[in-house]
């Protein structure tokens, strides 16, 4: 898994820098009146008003995971992470809103489209995380176990706010600033509490 492997987590952190600096060059263009030609999805500026509501909701939504680990009596099953793997989460959260809330929309096509679309790429990305699933000496194990399902709904759970995010009224540039200021706080509150929890292990 790429978890394990410093030299994999170092050059996904470097390629969603490099990405990162794109997307931005095309958010400071936008800010400075001149649009790019082609830019990235989403690098349009947003108010700090919806940036500021798309954090707290993402915190809710972690308060509520963790209480809910704490009711299930499955916080003994939270995996062991890295400060690496840490840093990588904060850039991965870049990457998987520009791939998810930015290329894997449904615009265009009415409401219901654009809902249906959300919802069906939220069950996507939740089933990409390897919470039900492993893959571990060239074999998918699958491991269906309590914590897979709630770790797991509770990534869906994040992921239709993102898309909500993305297309509510606080937004309407529909720019990717909120959903990222969400997701690398989401991701940052889950380090957080690893490491209150006593799940981070080492730098590497």
């Amino acid at each position: 898994m790429a978890d394990d492997n410093p030299l994999v987590l170092l050059a996904l952190l470097a390629g969603s820098l490099y990405v990162g600096k794109l997307w931005l060059d095309d958010l400071r263009a936008a800010r400075g009146g001149t649009p790019a030609p082609n830019p990235l999805p989403g690098a349009t500026p947003a108010s700090r008003t919806a940036v500021l509501a798309a954090v707290a909701g993402a915190l809710v939504l972690l308060g509520i995971e963790v209480a809910g680990e704490y009711a299930l009596g499955i916080v003994a099953a939270q995996s062991k992470v890295t400060v690496l793997f840490g840093a990588y989460t904060l850039a991965a959260a870049f990457l998987e809103e520009l791939i998810f809330r930015g290329f894997v929309v449904v615009t265009q096509r009415g409401r219901a489209a654009l809902v249906a679309g959300c919802a069906g790429a939220s069950l996507v990305f939740a089933a990409l995380h390897p919470f039900l699933w492993e893959w571990k000496d060239g074999a998918l194990l699958w491991d269906p176990n309590a914590k897979a399902w709630f770790s797991t709904a509770m990534i869906f759970a994040g992921s239709l706010w993102f898309y909500a995010v993305r297309f509510w009224k606080l937004n309407p540039t529909r720019s990717l600033l909120p959903c990222i200021a969400a997701h690398a706080a989401k991701n940052l509150g889950v380090f957080a509490v690893k490491a209150a929890q006593g799940f981070v292990v080492g730098g590497w």
